[in-house]
C-alpha cells in the first residue's frame, strides 16, 4: 500500500512539473514574441495634442481627460489663464493591440469627436521593420448654437481628418513621428479658406529618467490653404507616467484640443505670449486580466 501511495506521489509530482514546465514554456515564447517589437515609442497614445502610435492595448478602455486654460499673457487677475478653462473628455477602446476605436467631447464649440485607429506597421528589435506605422480617422461635428441663430446644417458642422502617423524609436531615449495630415472642414470659416487642407505634423519624445520624458510637437500647414490670421501649432511638455496614469503636462499656442481647432483654426501666437497651459490625464483599465498578468510577467 506504502509504495501504492509512493507511486502516486511520484506521478503527480511529475504531472504538475510537466504543467509548471508547459507554462513557463508557454510565456517564454510569448515573451520572445513580444521582444521582437520596439515598446514604448511614446508614453501615451498622444505625444501633447496629436495622436501617436501607441495604443491602449488589447480589451483596455483609455479614459482621458484633457484641458487647455486661457493665455498665460492675460495676466494675474485672470490667474495667468488658469481662471479660463476648456475641457475634453474621451474614451478609447483597443479592440485588439493595433486597433483602436474612441469618442470624445470637448467644450469648445461643444464638439463631438469619434474615431478609429488601426496601427498596421510594428518596429521590430532587429530593425528588419525600421518604423511603426498607423492609419488615423476621425469625424467631429460642432453643436454650439451661434448668436444670432445660424444657417449651418448637420452636415455643414462636420469635419473629417486622415493622417499616417511613421514614428521611430532611435534609442531608449529619443523618439520621432512624423504625421502627415488631411483635414476636410464642409464649412471652414472664413469662408474663403479650403474645404481640404494638408499639412505635416511632426513629434519627438526624449526621456529624461525612466518615468519621465520632454516632448514637443509642430504642425505646419502648407501655404496658401488658410487665412493668414490663423498660425501653426507648436507645443512643448513632460509626460510623466506613474502606474496605470500617464500625466502629460504642457504649453501650446492651440486653445482646441480636435484636430480642426489645433491644425487648420489656430489664432494665437508664440512671439506674442499667446500660450496656454494644459494638461492631459489618462488612465487605463484593463479587461483581460489574464493577457495583463502576462504581459506583466
Amino acid at each position: 500500500m506504502k509504495r501504492v501511495f509512493l507511486l502516486c506521489l511520484l506521478l503527480c509530482g511529475w504531472w504538475q512539473s510537466s504543467l509548471a514546465q508547459d507554462e513557463l514554456m508557454a510565456l517564454a515564447k510569448e515573451s520572445d514574441s513580444v521582444s521582437l517589437y520596439t515598446l514604448a515609442t511614446f508614453k501615451g497614445t498622444r505625444i501633447i495634442n496629436g495622436q501617436s502610435v501607441q495604443t491602449p492595448g488589447k480589451k483596455n478602455l483609455q479614459f482621458l481627460i484633457s484641458h487647455r486654460f486661457d493665455r498665460v499673457n492675460t495676466g494675474a487677475y485672470n490667474f495667468f489663464g488658469l481662471d479660463g478653462a476648456l475641457i475634453r473628455l474621451g474614451l478609447e477602446y483597443g479592440l485588439s493591440e493595433d486597433l483602436v476605436i474612441g469618442v470624445g467631447r470637448s467644450s469648445y464649440f461643444k464638439t463631438y469627436d469619434a474615431f478609429g485607429k488601426y496601427r498596421f506597421l510594428r518596429q521590430r528589435v532587429d530593425n528588419r521593420m525600421p518604423l511603426t506605422a498607423a492609419a488615423f480617422f476621425s469625424v467631429n461635428v460642432r453643436t454650439q448654437r451661434l448668436i444670432p441663430p445660424d444657417e449651418l446644417s448637420a452636415n455643414d458642422r462636420l469635419t473629417y481628418t486622415t493622417q499616417l502617423l511613421l514614428a521611430r524609436r532611435f534609442s531608449d531615449a529619443f523618439s520621432l513621428q512624423l504625421s502627415p495630415t488631411y483635414v476636410y472642414r464642409v464649412r471652414p470659416e472664413p469662408g474663403l479658406d479650403d474645404q481640404g487642407v494638408l499639412a505635416l505634423g511632426i513629434g519627438g519624445r526624449y526621456s529624461i529618467t525612466k518615468d519621465v520624458t520632454f516632448n514637443a510637437e509642430y504642425f505646419y500647414v502648407l501655404p496658401d490653404q488658410i487665412n493668414s490670421a490663423y498660425t501653426n501649432a507648436l507645443s512643448v511638455g513632460f509626460d510623466i507616467h506613474t502606474g496605470g496614469h500617464v500625466f502629460q503636462l504642457h504649453f501650446t499656442n492651440s486653445y482646441g484640443m480636435t484636430e480642426r481647432y489645433f491644425i487648420t483654426e489656430t489664432v494665437d501666437d508664440w512671439t506674442d505670449g499667446d500660450i496656454h497651459f494644459g494638461f492631459n490625464i489618462s488612465r487605463t483599465f484593463a479587461f483581460d486580466k489574464k493577457a495583463a498578468a502576462k504581459k506583466n510577467w
